[in-house]
């Protein structure tokens, strides 16, 4: 690209993620509805599993906030899926078709305008959290890294959303796939139970489960660890640089594979 391609191209980005958020003003049911999921799920699992699960070196209540944090980024991630899902079948994409811009502008402004969704998340979330008793221990430096890592992981992710919202017919084809992704990614992790609770095969997908060095980054940052041994496998032992490397791996994978979706969409 030129340099004129590339502000070309950053001023559609600009543009499109304006007209995104404005969308989800009009639909303040999404935001609510993002915000009231992981609060009632801090309520609950607190509730039901606080007095169940031994942790060694600490208690439940910080144990779950990361995975909470975790889990609820990856479902958010939906949202970008189901909306672009909508965006085509409503006809909205075809008309910026007749519009002189980039179509990778389209994807990449529908990625991170659904990351304030994310964000107003995580504020419910610390909200819910401080409320319940859960306290992070690294200082403001690491919360903030904290969050930045759930939102990096978020954003990548929500590229395979789209992939599956401009492939598949609609929003609810899209959230029926894409459920059948999240919620084995969220459960079969370390999110809500200590690894040494699974066994077998299921042991080694948990330990590798990009999930689980989310959580495992995220814990550590947010000083919630606990004194239990870290499994010897190379993601759960650095899980910064793990994170990093699968959100980079599925944004490079998802992108393309959404751009090749999305350009098949445009020549029908």
């Amino acid at each position: 690209m030129s340099s004129n391609s590339v502000s070309g191209w950053l001023g559609d980005v600009a543009a499109l993620t304006r007209r995104n958020i404005l969308g989800l003003r009009r639909s303040p049911e999404v935001v609510m509805f993002s915000i009231m999921q992981p609060v009632l799920f801090v309520l609950m699992f607190n509730a039901v599993y606080g007095g169940a699960v031994a942790i060694q070196g600490g208690d439940y209540t910080n144990f779950l906030m990361a995975g909470i944090f975790a889990q609820t980024m990856v479902f958010s991630s939906l949202i970008s899926g189901i909306t672009m899902a909508e965006d085509i079948s409503k006809g909205i994409v075809d008309r910026f078709r007749s519009l002189p811009m980039h179509p990778s502008a389209i994807l990449v402004a529908r990625s991170l305008a659904d990351l304030l969704v994310g964000v107003c998340s995580i504020v419910g979330m610390l909200i819910t959290g401080l409320i319940v008793g859960w306290r992070w221990n690294g200082g403001l430096g690491a919360l903030l890294a904290g969050i930045g890592m759930l939102l990096l992981f978020a954003w990548a992710l929500s590229w395979l959303m789209i992939a599956l919202g401009t492939f598949l017919s609609g929003s609810q084809a899209t959230q029926g796939a894409g459920m059948l992704i999240v919620m084995p990614l969220s459960f079969l992790s370390n999110a809500f139970v200590p690894i040494e609770s699974f066994r077998g095969w299921l042991r080694v997908f948990v330990e590798w489960n990009p999930v689980s060095a989310l959580v495992q980054c995220v814990r550590g940052l947010f000083g919630n660890l606990g004194t239990a041994p870290v499994p010897q496998v190379w993601p759960l032992l650095h899980p910064a640089p793990a994170t990093i490397g699968y959100a980079v791996i599925a944004a490079a994978l998802f992108g393309a594979a959404a751009q090749a979706a999305f350009r098949h969409r445009l020549s029908r």
